[in-house]
């Protein structure tokens, strides 16, 4: 039996962690980076992950958060590419190159495109075009800090606390790889014009030519997009794509000790996670995934579906355990509406998260008769009872 069919039919529908058949001989890589996670854009299986939900210091990867909220200001229609910001004081002292961090080389007082300030963002890491984006959109840095965190809720990136806009120090401001791959991949989706961006080579501004600090797009590996990050507190910190035959992999690490370390093991494992992983369907699209527990309903259960077709990355030749788990707050109530996401499913490679997507109803559940409720809650109480019992026990 194929291995889409052997997950299927191990998967079960009461939200309990099951096994599906194992693999092979194991294929394992191994990194010295403190923090690193290597995710496929496309199905958002992780590959490989080492300690990636742990809090780490972005340094300039903040201005990947700066990056979006620009983009969303444009998408919103209240931000356009030949708008200009003017350069205040502050932008030019804090972050020009006076300051002795990354700049553009903005001149106090100027007017500067967005367009020209996004390239100087995310292409030469300018301090100070950072500082001018907060200022011209939220009014102060620190009302943007404010922004940049609401939005990264509005994500679901819960884990991503900013204090300024352009990475700064600041022992509150604070990120983990998962959330910063996730908002890598969000980008790349989400705004693939603005996107492209992140992968031009060089920037040319007030005269001084700057090459992109990102080290991958210089290499042979398809890399197309998204930067560095260094400061003292946190070591040599990178989020980087990369495209190899129609796949996407997005890799974020933080906490090297040099920049040649940092592109070395960038590259290493870029590479390992093209050669090392097949995709598999594991559910086709509008497919029932399983089933949740509906309270006082005409139905006692509803069916439960992804957004598409569930695909998972599997090692090649690897002997790790897949392990499947439906996860709600349930039963429902009644009614419960068609469409309503309810539920994740959350597939395990070993104790990896390998696979963690939202489930949605397949139908609609109308409110049950009298009967029907009142049977419902007779059967809850009595479950409910059980438990206290056997939790007291």
């Amino acid at each position: 039996m194929e291995f889409a069919a052997k997950f299927r039919a191990a998967l079960c529908a009461l939200a309990l962690c099951v096994t599906a058949a194992p693999f092979a001989h194991a294929q394992t890589f191994n990194t010295i980076a403190p923090y690193a996670i290597l995710m496929d854009a496309d199905t958002g299986s992780v590959l490989f992950e080492k300690a990636a939900d742990q809090l780490t210091s972005p340094a300039s990867l903040a201005k990947i958060m700066t990056a979006e909220m620009v983009f969303y200001e444009m998408a919103e229609g209240r931000l356009k590419l030949d708008d200009t910001f003017t350069v205040s004081e502050n932008a030019w002292r804090r972050g020009g190159a006076g300051a002795g961090g990354s700049s553009m080389f903005a001149q106090l007082n100027s007017k500067i495109r967005i367009e020209d300030l996004i390239k100087g963002l995310v292409i030469q890491s300018g301090n100070d075009s950072a500082i001018v984006l907060a200022e011209g959109i939220a009014g102060t840095e620190e009302a943007f800090a404010n922004r940049m965190n609401a939005r990264a809720r509005e994500l679901g990136l819960n884990t991503l606390t900013f204090r300024n806009a352009w990475g700064r120090f600041d022992p509150q401001q604070k990120v983990t790889m998962r959330d910063m791959a996730k908002l890598a991949i969000h980008i790349i989706k989400t705004y693939p014009d603005m996107y492209r961006y992140f992968g031009e080579k060089e920037f040319t501004w007030n005269k001084i030519r700057q090459l992109n600090r990102n080290p991958l797009l210089f290499m042979d590996i398809g890399a197309d997009g998204l930067k560095t990050g260094n400061i003292d507190d946190a070591g040599f910190g990178l989020v980087g794509s990369a495209v190899d035959n129609g796949q996407r992999l997005v890799l974020a690490m933080n906490g090297l000790k040099t920049a040649r370390e940092r592109a070395d093991e960038a590259r290493k494992l870029i590479s390992w996670g093209f050669r090392s992983f097949d995709a598999r369907t594991i559910y086709t699209e509008g497919e029932n995934v399983g089933v949740a527990k509906v309270y006082g309903g005409a139905k006692g259960e509803v069916p439960l579906v992804a957004a598409g077709p569930v695909k998972l990355l599997v090692p090649r030749g690897s002997a790790e355990r897949m392990t499947g788990r439906i996860v709600y707050q349930g039963p429902l109530v009644a009614p419960v509406d068609e469409g309503a996401q309810v539920a994740r499913l959350k597939v395990f490679r070993g104790s990896t998260l390998a696979l963690d997507i939202p489930l949605k109803t397949g139908e609609a559940v109308a409110q049950g008769t009298l009967s029907q409720r009142a049977m419902d809650a007779a059967m809850e109480f009595g479950i409910g009872t059980f438990r206290t019992y056997v939790l007291k026990k």
